[in-house]
């Protein structure tokens, strides 16, 4: 969940091509400087308010400082056996600390965290580790990954969070192997549903925060699977006043970022929603949102998927066949016409988060209502659903599970 990926550069362009065709656009730069050479006719910057400095952010954080000694005792020296995964952040690490005191604790006591290690490769890097501290460190809510706190210290920049240990949806979708069950069609919605409650909370008027890298690697689940944001590296604050969009440099990972935003670097909440459609629709498939692995005409998911979508007789075609038909059609098509109307090429189109929520909450209200009538239509026999429930899934050992991977 590390790794941030420019995407201003000519290959997202090819990407762009194959996942949106027909729609005909070029790079722009934040200046209103077309990438190719010339100059976007018509186009204006919005003046960005003045950012807080970084003394201001670490004043303000509600967060622990911690020193580079702490956090090399939490972690058993930054020991390889500790390490729950790498990206291009740096590389992250289980600890343990005290849960008064917040001073490192022996292996196996007191409170388990993940730390973020900022590996020394520039200004970005660092910039993304502020960006952290100040959301994390003045947004809560039961779906955005809580960070404890920081180190910084001389050339060390680290981040200490709550440790989420049933790792991300990423490694429950698309990961094979007996240590990753497939998540059954249940755990899906509530995972879908989470994860929405956290954008529609940093969308709020309140917080005017467009998160920017929405993707199943960055969707972590605690033990119950509740699902939480994490790594707000790339999130900036929406537009004031009377601004439509955030004029900034394009940013992101491939298949997940909205067209309009590829195309002219305009930041709006609506990118959200889309990226939030890629990601519902990962979860229906069980596919990725890029995989160039997959025969010709099925390497972009939205493109490939969509022609399905709109009938109740063919997204057979697009469900996971891992989930072995354990669901309602009835749900299923709703759900994945959900889907279509956030992946909408015209943002105008796409419904707010708030209304994302809303949806889901009635697929699960009418997944309980199906069930109560199967209930108390007589016993049937049982079906073991795969991930369902509050058993511990088996894992592999953390240097040979990358939790926190991109």
């Amino acid at each position: 969940m590390y790794a941030k990926v420019p995407i201003v550069r000519a290959d997202i362009w090819k990407y762009f091509a194959l996942a949106f065709p027909g729609v005909n656009s070029k790079p722009v730069s934040t200046d209103g400087t077309d990438l190719s050479g010339s100059v976007s006719k018509g186009s204006s910057v919005p003046v960005p308010p003045t950012p807080r400095s970084e003394g201001e952010i670490l004043q303000s954080a509600n967060l622990k400082s911690f020193t580079f000694s702490d956090l090399k005792m939490a972690t058993r020296n930054f020991r390889p056996d500790s390490v729950l995964g790498e990206g291009g952040f740096g590389s992250v690490f289980k600890g343990w600390i005290d849960e008064g005191s917040y001073a490192a604790a022996k292996p196996g006591t007191g409170v388990v965290v993940a730390v973020k290690r900022l590996n020394q490769d520039g200004f970005q890097g660092h910039r993304e580790w502020l960006a952290e501290v100040n959301y994390l460190g003045q947004y809560y809510h039961p779906h955005l990954v809580k960070l404890v706190g920081y180190c910084l210290e001389d050339e060390h920049r680290l981040l200490v969070y709550e440790f989420m240990p049933r790792g991300s949806l990423e490694n429950h979708l698309f990961r094979r192997g007996s240590y990753f069950k497939p998540l059954s069609w249940n755990l899906r919605l509530k995972v879908a549903l989470g994860a929405a409650k956290g954008l529609a909370f940093l969308h709020s008027a309140e917080t005017k925060v467009i998160y920017r890298d929405f993707k199943t690697s960055n969707i972590l689940l605690d033990f119950n699977y509740n699902a939480k944001l994490s790594d707000f590296g790339l999130a900036k604050d929406g537009p004031t006043g009377d601004k439509s969009h955030v004029s900034t440099r394009v940013m992101g990972t491939y298949g997940y970022a909205a067209p309009e935003y590829l195309a002219t670097g305009h930041l709006t909440a609506k990118n959200d929603v889309y990226s939030f459609g890629v990601v519902l629709l990962e979860m229906l498939s069980g596919r990725r949102a890029v995989d160039m692995n997959r025969p010709s005409g099925q390497h972009g998911l939205v493109e490939w998927a969509k022609p399905y979508l709109g009938n109740k007789r063919e997204i057979f075609c697009v469900l996971d066949t891992r989930l072995k038909g354990r669901y309602s059609l009835d749900t299923a098509y709703k759900a994945a016409n959900l889907a279509v109307r956030c992946l909408s090429m015209d943002p105008k189109f796409r419904p707010n988060m708030d209304e994302v929520v809303e949806e889901l909450e009635q697929l699960q209200d009418l997944k309980e209502t199906q069930s109560a009538r199967r209930t108390s239509s007589g016993p049937k026999p049982r079906r073991r659903s795969t991930g369902d429930g509050k058993a511990e899934a088996a894992y592999p050992r953390p240097s040979a599970s990358p939790l926190f991977t991109k």
